[in-house]
């Protein structure tokens, strides 16, 4: 079966779409890639996104699927072999942990811009609890649910990359409490769809990201990561 014509729409910084950039770039299926300026979008994108929000795939130039997880999913179905479970009930716990995943994408960004100690404080211990769960689910072997690479492994992944990039004293992510992780992160940040799933500039664009933030938590991981280079 041929493949449909494949573009994504985004913003260089959405872990949301990395997820769907990792999948694609894992069953090495074509597609484009654009980004935009998500405050201000182009008339085009108004008119394709029921939602406004990015990231927004348009299969065939025409019609678009939106929603990151759903993305994801289109995708595996149209490139096997499949990176959900067949058996129905293993295929929902996956989509259960896979909406878990997004909900720690958006704790981790509550971290990242925290406008006081006090909430960059709350924020990192609900953050953690998460990671916690995460933790107890993870089989790392060396893939999150055994040897095959999976839906969840993509989805978690831009999670675990944004914490080993903005390493801090008080971070939620702390590999000595997570040793599961830990070796999971290990194997799957060496894959070459997940490096190879963010623009060169990453790093620098983070900095300039959190530094535009008000408050106590952005300009704070901005120093760090900017001392180290990126």
């Amino acid at each position: 079966m041929a493949l449909p014509n494949l573009h994504l729409v985004s913003f260089p910084l959405c872990p949301f779409v990395q997820r769907s950039v990792i999948t694609l770039k894992h069953k090495k299926v074509p597609f484009e890639l654009t980004f935009i300026d998500p405050n201000d979008p182009p008339a085009w994108f108004r008119d394709k996104s029921p939602t406004g929000k990015v990231p927004l795939l348009l299969v065939n130039r025409d019609t678009p699927v939106f929603e990151s997880a759903v993305i994801s999913e289109y995708v595996d179905e149209i490139a096997p072999p499949r990176l959900l479970p067949e058996d129905p009930l293993e295929r929902a716990q996956a989509r259960a942990w896979i909406a878990f995943a997004s909900d720690m994408i958006m704790a981790m960004h509550r971290w990242m811009t925290a406008p006081t100690e006090q909430a960059f404080r709350e924020a990192r211990d609900e953050a953690a609890k998460g990671l916690a769960r995460m933790e107890e689910q993870c089989q790392a072997g060396p893939c999150f649910s055994g040897s095959d690479f999976s839906l969840l492994d993509s989805t978690l992944a831009p999670v675990l990359m944004r914490y080993d990039l903005l390493q801090d004293p008080e971070s939620p992510w702390q590999p000595v409490q997570y040793p599961q992780l830990a070796r999971w992160w290990q194997h799957v940040s060496a894959l070459p769809e997940v490096k190879d799933s963010t623009i060169e500039d990453f790093g620098e664009r983070l900095v300039r990201f959190l530094n535009n933030q008000e408050g106590f938590a952005g300009p704070r991981l901005a120093g760090r990561l900017a001392a180290r280079g990126h």
